[in-house]
């Protein structure tokens, strides 16, 4: 999304206790040293369950770090290339087209059904589903936010109902088809079998306890079981059965709200015009002042089966509504799904979801209703290290129709005030989440909160101690008895910053390259956890972010707490979407929207003033790169 931070949605009033008054300054310097340094008690346990008590020999990190850049290129380390491989505009390959159609313009003239055909705008999470031996495979990829001075040709002058459309086709999801040669180039496949664009405006079913609710009841569809398109979507997660799960973060901005909003309106942020996007202009479902439970229908996770490029995608509300990242899936001991979520607003919370039913062999087919029954939960971090999963579930922690949950699908589509309820952390934008494949400890981005201990909001606790928090830290935790428990033991894998800043809350305890705003996580197959960074544009080379230049992908040792810079993109960009290949010998990244200037809708005029990338005399192009040994070896190593 556009990356002016000072307009970041911050929709909680909630009262849920910050922790301060069992949190003393002390208390806060202390965990820059580690969880071992403020509870040494719990030390012993929590080496027992993952977190590491002493740093171990031998790096895992084998290259040198690249220097902070503020070129308009991405830059990576003495033997290693990127080649960009899926840019905004390419064809995906659509089955019964020519290679290369409909061909990218990049003027802007065109159409919403060849926008419909191409790589949406913005690309962030994705996954890369090998198949055979790993020189092919689905490169399923979200399409997060538009830029409309560079999606059409004049901007948003003369608006008409056919931009609405084009926007829309420009959001969503790409499934396109790789091909690795023998010199370890990769390329889409043009034309597959595979190649799928679903967007805004993609019929999809709705599953779990909300399908059917009434508060999920439109004229446009009075069941309440089908809704049209997925958009925002940010981060993502992938299902031991082998599906993708796509999920939709900043939805509300999208709808055009009353000037009286009621409390429930309210507490997701709905105003009027949201983001001044004017799609309810010329698509009535977007204007919630004459269809209220519209905006409902979205901020959910969607199922989607790459494999068969005829199916239907699903909005799962078991694992409840929220401005969702992502969702990471991992298996408790007995087969169940877990699943990570966070969601990333100031002060908003970090959910779990274990199902209900194990996770059978036979893939999908076998699995369709994994992510309908189940226990949602909300965590809650203790001063003293350890924390409790709070249960979203109608009848306990007082979510009963005396507080406003009639049902547990009310309590799903209010996900938000049943947490305010139960009591959860409020947090400092809780991003990715990732699991180490070694050790089972879960980590999540908290990309940064610079309305943390301001006047008039939440004070500092223990899971998020800093002031006016510009630069983000990785906090981390180990489950006590397994995905599946309710209780775990927490600490600061990290506290971002830049030992350089003259504010001492800015300055963090990174060991090795400083970094900002942590937000994309992944680990490798090796326990090497990948950092990537998504500082905003109208931060990056001044305050506290003055020497630390265009964002960037770091590489960090879990058992040292190393960090070395890997990775910088051009002028602009965030860096998102990390995932490799399961041999190692490639990485794919995305780089989203380069050349970005803030929280401004693109001027035509100027769209190439910031930045050119990725070059080919056209506007900047959000765009997926392939980045690989030279001499052929494991990335990293």
């Amino acid at each position: 999304m556009p990356k002016d931070f000072s307009t970041m949605e911050d929709s909680n009033p909630s009262a849920n206790p910050a922790l301060q008054q069992l949190s003393d300054p002390a208390r806060r310097v202390l965990l820059r040293g580690g969880l071992a340094a403020s509870v040494g008690g719990l030390l012993a346990p929590l080496a027992g369950c993952g977190l590491p008590g002493k740093a171990q020999q031998g790096s895992m990190l084998g290259f040198r770090s690249v220097p902070v850049s503020s070129a308009d290129a991405v830059v990576v380390p003495p033997g290693y290339v990127a080649e960009v491989i899926y840019a905004w505009g390419d064809a995906i390959g659509a089955p019964g087209l020519a290679a290369g159609q409909p061909a990218f313009r990049g003027d802007g003239h065109h159409s919403a059904a060849d926008q419909q055909l191409q790589a949406g705008m913005h690309h962030d999470g994705m996954h890369f589903f090998s198949a055979g031996n790993g020189d092919r495979g689905l490169l399923v990829v979200n399409h997060e936010y538009t830029d409309e001075g560079l999606l059409h040709a004049d901007g948003m002058q003369n608006w008409s109902a056919e931009k609405v459309r084009k926007s829309q086709a420009a959001l969503g999801v790409s499934v396109v088809e790789l091909v690795r040669a023998a010199d370890g180039r990769w390329a889409v496949q043009r034309p597959s079998a595979y190649a799928r664009r679903i967007s805004a405006r993609t019929p999809m079913s709705i599953g779990g306890p909300a399908a059917g609710h009434a508060l999920m009841r439109t004229e446009f569809d009075p069941g309440g079981r089908q809704v049209i398109g997925t958009f925002n979507n940010c981060a993502h997660g992938v299902t031991p059965w082998g599906t993708y799960l796509a999920c939709e973060e900043n939805f509300v901005g999208y709808f055009h709200g009353t000037a009286q909003p009621d409390a429930h309106a309210k507490r997701w942020g709905l105003t009027p015009g949201g983001y001044g996007l004017r799609w309810h202009e010329h698509d009535a479902r977007f204007n919630a002042t004459l269809h209220p439970n519209e905006f409902n229908r979205f901020g959910w996770v969607v199922e989607i089966d790459p494999l068969d490029p005829r199916s239907t995608p699903v909005k799962r509300t078991a694992l409840g509504r929220a401005a969702h990242e992502g969702a990471f899936v991992t298996q408790a001991a007995d087969g169940r799904a877990v699943v990570y979520m966070g969601e990333d607003a100031r002060f908003e919370y970090l959910y779990k979801f274990v199902s209900r039913d194990p996770v059978q062999t036979g893939g999908y087919a076998n699995n369709r209703e994994v992510l309908d029954h189940g226990t949602l939960y909300v965590a809650r971090f203790d001063a003293d290290g350890s924390g409790e999963w709070l249960a979203l579930v109608h009848g306990q922690n007082g979510l009963d129709a005396q507080a406003g949950f009639a049902d547990q699908g009310e309590v799903l589509v209010k996900s938000r005030q049943a947490s305010d309820r139960v009591g959860a952390t409020r947090m400092d934008r809780p991003e990715w989440i990732a699991g180490d494949p070694r050790t089972a400890t879960m980590y999540c981005a908290l990309t940064n909160n610079s309305r943390r201990g301001t006047d008039g909001y939440p004070a500092v606790d223990a899971a998020n101690p800093r002031e006016r928090n510009t630069m983000g830290e990785v906090i981390r935790w180990t489950e006590v008895g397994g995905h599946a428990a309710t209780r775990f033991l927490w600490d600061h894998f990290i506290l971002a910053g830049d030992p350089a800043n003259e504010r001492a809350e800015a300055r963090g305890n990174v060991k090795g390259d400083p970094f900002g705003s942590p937000d994309g996580l992944w680990f490798d197959a090796r326990g090497v956890l990948w950092i990537a960074t998504d500082a905003s544009p109208t931060a990056m080379g001044q305050g506290d972010y003055a020497r630390l230049g265009n964002n960037m992908l770091l590489a960090a040792d879990p058992r040292s707490g190393e960090v070395r810079r890997f990775l910088t993109g051009p002028v602009g960009c965030e860096i998102t979407g990390m995932v490799g290949t399961p041999d190692l010998r490639t990485l794919f990244v995305n780089i989203q929207h380069p050349g970005e200037g803030g929280n401004d809708p693109g001027d035509p005029a100027v769209a190439r003033k910031r930045s050119t990338w990725p070059g080919g005399g056209g506007r900047p192009r959000s765009a997926t790169v392939a980045i690989r040994r030279i001499d052929g070896g494991a990335i990293g190593t």
